[in-house]
């Protein structure tokens, strides 16, 4: 597992950082939020908000919420099924993964758009798994053909569990489905304990801009916090609708929104391992359209995550989407430019990294590893430069003198592997080289890299007798 560190890119200063938190706290105790779910008003009420009940607006004293954020563990590890796949979420530690519960994927043999399915699911989870800087598997795409809401969470964490040792994060769709898949887990972990121990699932939930907890993502979020597992409680408020229009007041909803389900999850459960988190973007006002890869999208979670460190807040964000409709340039370009922002800010989870395209409706096999090409370039920034007496080499290059060369030193050899990022994908050959292989373009080389490595890939699957005690549990998982 790579050990990125984020934090050489911020958008707000110091003053900035405490005068938004400042807001956000008077926002969350004078304007409050609706919070229609009965388990997490009440959780509130006796924690000491202020509860009109009739309305459902929740007030959350400034002192409440400061308490929720010391209660809140300032790290949360997501944990992988092999623990060399753990991920810790603090500070300014950078992981990535997938992301989008995306309707469609562009299929792998036509390039045509059509809707995605559990198999798709299993691929995308089996091609995570090879992909060696994508950390963490957040489903990515719906499986359209599970027409029961209550069957949809067990089936997309059973195929993905099936089919990456990384750690399964999902978005869930009703309070039964989440019990499922709560219970599958805990299945495959040996017991509800062990789960608590190493929880190798976790569970996003959503707080709605402006200012809304609805009952069935609240519910889900206290459910899963009774549980004591991972819970994301991010926001997506996006400029000029659901937020003021400029990006300062779009930070400042993130802020105030997924604070107030943060407050929430500790109210319930105090010591929860909770997730705050950000997907707003913009719109193309034109068009009212959501945009998943403007540049906008990654300042603004970029900011957040300054926040979120400033807070001691473990954090779950957003960049890497395009919304071009093919992996072609635009789709390279815009995924490069917001994974790059917000993993210079420090964000603990990026999720969205990897394949997401078309204003977040669709996923891409050839663009999930051409972003993970990005993100280990990417990766390679965060790194630096190594300065020690070895890597300044004041000795050698004297030795050498002027004129001589270093190509056959062992210094030479002995840095040549781990000094530069050795990319996959990308293309270094001659022109005569390059055409007599074929002349093909960065698409068709990840599309076939794609193939290769789904054709070659084996999942790590379960334990016979834990697949067949699933089975007879959940009737309802499909081929």
């Amino acid at each position: 597992m790579t050990d990125w560190h984020g934090g050489q890119y911020r958008p707000l200063t110091d003053d900035d950082c405490a005068r938004i938190i400042d807001a956000a706290l008077t926002v969350l105790a004078e304007t409050g939020a609706i919070v229609a779910t009965d388990s997490g008003r009440e959780a509130l009420r006796v924690a000491g908000a202020e509860v009109d009940q009739g309305a459902r607006i929740v007030r959350f004293p400034r002192s409440m919420v400061e308490d929720a954020i010391a209660s809140a563990p300032d790290s949360v590890t997501l944990c992988g099924r092999d623990p060399e796949f753990d991920c810790v979420l603090e500070a300014d530690r950078v992981h990535l993964g997938t992301g989008g519960t995306a309707l469609y994927v562009l299929d792998r043999d036509t390039g045509r758009r059509r809707y995605s399915t559990n198999a798709d699911v299993a691929d995308c989870a089996r091609l995570t798994d090879a992909l060696q800087n994508l950390h963490v598997f957040t489903i990515n795409v719906f499986p359209n053909e599970i027409r029961q809401q209550d069957d949809i969470d067990v089936n997309r964490f059973y195929w993905s569990l099936r089919n990456t040792q990384k750690h399964v994060m999902g978005g869930v769709y009703s309070l039964a489905g989440t019990r499922q898949a709560v219970e599958l887990a805990q299945i495959i972990a040996g017991g509800a304990e062990a789960l608590r121990r190493r929880p190798f699932v976790s569970f996003i939930s959503l707080v709605i801009s402006p200012l809304k907890i609805d009952d069935i993502y609240g519910e889900i979020s206290c459910f899963v916090a009774e549980q004591g597992l991972p819970v994301v409680v991010p926001a997506e408020p996006i400029c000029g609708t659901t937020s003021p229009v400029t990006l300062a007041g779009n930070v400042l909803m993130h802020l105030a929104d997924t604070l107030a389900g943060v407050t929430m999850v500790q109210a319930v459960n105090p010591g929860c391992p909770t997730i705050c988190g950000s997907v707003g973007s913009t719109i193309d006002l034109r068009t009212m359209q959501h945009l998943g890869g403007c540049v906008e999208r990654g300042i603004i979670n970029a900011a957040v995550s300054q926040l979120a460190q400033k807070l001691g807040l473990p954090y779950y964000s957003t960049a890497g989407a395009s919304d071009s409709k093919v992996p072609d340039a635009q789709a390279a370009y815009e995924s490069a430019l917001t994974n790059l922002i917000v993993m210079m800010s420090g964000a603990n989870y990026i999720h969205d990294a990897a394949g997401l395209m078309e204003f977040d409706l669709t996923v891409s096999y050839a663009k999930m590893v051409m972003d993970d090409e990005i993100i280990g370039m990417s990766g390679r920034v965060l790194e630096g430069i190594e300065v020690t007496d070895d890597t300044l080499a004041v000795d050698l290059i004297q030795q050498v003198g002027p004129g001589g060369h270093f190509v056959s030193e062992e210094h030479t050899v002995r840095h040549m592997r781990d000094e530069f990022y050795e990319p996959r994908i990308s293309d270094r050959q001659e022109r005569d080289a390059w055409a007599s292989q074929g002349r093909a373009d960065a698409t068709e080389r990840a599309r076939a890299r794609a193939g290769e490595l789904l054709a070659t890939h084996e999942g790590p699957g379960l334990p016979p007798e834990v697949d067949r005690a699933i089975r007879r549990r959940f009737p309802a998982i499909a081929e």
